[in-house]
């Protein structure tokens, strides 16, 4: 299938962005990387009046370190924020993240930034940004910027806390001490999560692909740096309630969170 008709528009700013937002309202939709937007227009689930396309907005493009934040732009590309010597330095888990997305082809196009506003619960940015504590920036229509916590951005499938009128400018990222790692499972190397688990050694756990948003389990956290992997993974099983898919059923799902959660915590020395 193709896409119904759309009007195209290519701002060279974010108040051109805005400006064009401003006038269309919901029927206008940001255009990031494409990877999602462009399947979902063909397939008629999304039928936007107005496409607003970002990548000539330098703002929203690039990698930079304040102080102790890593501060990451919307636009930046999978690819560029993988092999970026500040991430692997600052924040290590994002470098381990990258080569589980997906393809080089969509790396090399998509965006972290669309990753994070479609908010697939399978997608491995997201988990990241929960295991962090990483603030998502977005602006409004009055300038202002808006900063929200990633425990609350992600609130259901391809559900935020961002506003209809909102834009997603960067994420923030606090400089990350000790290890990390990132794992998951998949049908075929490429394909989203069966279950992953996205970890840093405070411990910070934050499983995806077993719910409708990644999550993280304050309990099962304290069970590994209290109690060791055997407790972690008992107390796991019976507070993880997983969601089936098409192919694996919530038990199945349990049990693989358990196998990854061995292999991450002897990864994170805990």
């Amino acid at each position: 299938m193709k896409s119904a008709a759309f009007r195209y528009a290519r701002p060279e700013n974010l108040a051109e962005a805005m400006t064009l937002k401003r006038a269309e309202g919901e029927d206008a939709r940001w255009l990031a990387g494409g990877q999602s937007l462009v399947p979902m227009m063909n397939l008629r689930v999304a039928s936007p009046s107005l496409v607003i396309d970002l990548s000539r907005i330098r703002v929203l493009t690039g990698i930079s370190l304040q102080g102790e934040t890593l501060r990451i732009g919307a636009m930046t590309r999978h690819a560029a924020v993988g092999a970026d010597p500040m991430v692997a330095r600052h924040a290590p888990l994002l470098a381990q993240a990258a080569p589980w997305i997906a393809h080089p082809a969509i790396r090399a196009r998509g965006t972290i930034g669309g990753s994070l506003a479609l908010a697939d619960p399978a997608a491995e940015w997201p988990a990241c940004c929960l295991a962090l504590d990483a603030t998502l920036v977005a602006l409004g229509m009055d300038g202002a910027e808006r900063h929200i916590a990633a425990a609350d951005f992600f609130q259901g499938i391809y559900a935020t806390a961002l506003l209809p009128d909102e834009l997603l400018l960067r994420v923030e990222i606090p400089v990350q001490r000790g290890r990390s790692a990132l794992r998951e499972l998949a049908r075929r190397h490429g394909d989203y999560a069966t279950v992953g688990l996205a970890a840093t050694s405070a411990p910070a756990l934050a499983f995806f692909g077993v719910a409708d948003r990644p999550l993280r389990f304050a309990g099962v956290e304290a069970a590994l740096a209290d109690q060791g992997v055997d407790a972690a993974v008992a107390l796991l099983r019976t507070t993880l309630e997983p969601i089936a898919d098409l192919c694996h059923a919530a038990a199945t799902k349990s049990h693989l969170a358990g196998v990854l959660l061995r292999r991450v915590a002897q990864e994170i020395g805990a």
